[in-house]
């Protein structure tokens, strides 16, 4: 269990993970699914999608582990039906250690909640979205602009990216 201790010594060692909702049209919605390596604030992988639904979350964290492969990260989350269904422990049980907040402790997934508000702050509220392809590649391209270029004082003033690759 990850017991908030939002420190990883490796890359692959500890992730996060949620969903977050986004409204662009005439009150359309989608949905993206990420995963954040708490070693470096990377976000390994993620799906924009029409539904939060299971496939939305499972796509995710099978990008994710194909990215990371040889590796058995801890992947935590919040109690989603997502990742507490049968069919998530069936797939990824021997893949991933699943660590899950404590009920009603959102503070239990920060860094995760942390990056949704640096996204929302940054891009998201600031534009206006009239389809979910507008919404796509600026969230395409801020998640690249995040991961190589967004320098961050708890890596030294390194992008991501950037302290990832000195970390390896």
């Amino acid at each position: 269990m990850l017991k908030i201790s939002f420190h990883a010594k490796a890359p692959n060692e500890k992730w996060v993970t949620d969903v977050t909702e986004f409204k662009y049209g005439s009150g359309q919605k989608a949905y993206l699914s990420a995963i954040l390596d708490l070693h470096d604030n990377t976000i390994i992988s993620y799906i924009l999608g029409h539904s939060n639904n299971n496939s939305l979350v499972f796509q995710t964290v099978k990008l994710a582990l194909q990215a990371a492969q040889g590796s058995k990260p801890m992947l935590h989350s919040d109690r989603g039906f997502q990742y507490t269904s049968l069919r998530f422990k069936k797939l990824f049980a021997s893949k991933v250690n699943q660590s899950m907040s404590r009920v009603g402790r959102y503070i239990d997934n920060g860094p995760m909640e942390a990056f949704w508000g640096t996204l929302k702050c940054e891009r998201y509220y600031l534009h206006t979205y009239s389809t979910f392809e507008e919404l796509k590649k600026d969230i395409d391209d801020y998640i690249s602009f995040y991961n190589n270029e967004r320098l961050q004082a708890k890596l030294n003033g390194l992008s991501p990216m950037e302290f990832r690759i000195k970390a390896a």
